[in-house]
């Protein structure tokens, strides 16, 4: 499962951090700062949901 959650989070991670700093911009917030924290918080938020979909991916086979 761990290799799975692996390669789910490059995908995971690159649209949840994309989905922030869009969120994050659309707020008005455009300085560095703010976006790079979005990126972060993205990523972060992506490693439990990789692990998540890949138990579900893995339940359901």
């Amino acid at each position: 499962m761990g290799r799975l959650a692996a390669i789910l989070f490059f995908v995971i991670g690159t649209s949840l951090a994309g989905t922030f700093i869009i969120a994050g911009l659309v707020m008005g917030l455009d300085t560095a700062r703010p976006i790079i924290i979005a990126a972060a918080l993205g990523f972060t938020v992506a490693v439990p949901v990789s692990v998540m979909v890949a138990k579900a991916i893995l339940n359901r086979g």
